[in-house]
């Protein structure tokens, strides 16, 4: 199959969505839904890449956002610049203001839960083509929520008349200590998330959220373009009329 995505010129991606603060009443307002996406065919290199990242910072175990501290601010300076020096790497972010502001009843979104996967449709809708093929890897949260992925992929495709799915050839779970490439994603997701939040409590987090800044010329309080395809954002605000 590989061989014959080349000789059409499909262009083969992989993305690594993951979330925070994603449930209805965990008393967090700020929800974010993020993916790190790149060519399957650069996915090795990148994550051997980010392994000796970490082996040269004595970095061990997983990256993630809540473990940035100032003792291995170097280690998460080097991670943002590798990001935006590696031209494979992309990045979108979806982040709902304040959920407590949200009327599922009244929008016919049914449930926190269904809404959570209109949030990702939205997000990931910007990022496929018909024309190229991709392979979805999701952070695993609960046993349930294979069912719930298998009904994304279907939407998704039939939403560009792909009602064969040959758009996105797999959609799963995994865990992060898997992919360095979603460990990545939660990095980013988590450094859009103190900022919309409002924190500034830990100085090496404020360190790299302003060389994201500085990197993309605008706050992370603001949606990008949306033709924007290193770093995206789309702030989702729930209007006050909305309740």
């Amino acid at each position: 199959m590989d061989n014959l995505n080349k000789k059409n010129n499909v262009k083969e991606y992989n993305i690594y969505c993951d979330e925070s603060c994603h449930l209805e009443h965990d008393h967090q307002p700020v929800m974010l839904l993020g993916c790190v996406w790149c060519p399957k065919s650069a996915v090795r290199k990148i994550s051997i890449d980010l392994r000796k990242i970490k082996a040269r910072h004595n970095a061990l175990g997983e990256l993630k956002w809540v473990k940035v501290s100032k003792s291995k601010k170097s280690f998460y300076i080097e991670l943002t610049n590798y990001f935006f020096k590696t031209p494979e790497l992309h990045f979108r972010c979806l982040v709902v203001k304040d959920k407590s502001k949200l009327n599922h009843e009244h929008f016919s979104q049914g449930s926190h839960d269904t809404f959570y996967y209109k949030m990702y449709f939205s997000m990931l809708n910007k990022i496929l083509s018909p024309t190229n093929k991709y392979y979805v890897y999701l952070d695993i949260k609960d046993t349930r929520s294979k069912f719930k992925i298998e009904k994304l992929r279907e939407v998704l495709c039939n939403n560009v008349y792909d009602f064969t799915k040959q758009m996105i050839s797999k959609i799963q779970h995994i865990r992060s200590s898997e992919s360095e490439l979603l460990q990545l994603a939660d990095f980013l997701i988590g450094t859009v998330g103190y900022e919309n939040r409002n924190l500034k409590g830990n100085p090496a987090k404020v360190s790299v959220a302003d060389l994201i800044k500085k990197r993309i010329k605008q706050n992370l309080c603001q949606s990008t373009s949306l033709y924007e395809e290193k770093f995206n954002l789309f702030i989702f605000t729930p209007s006050e009329v909305d309740v």
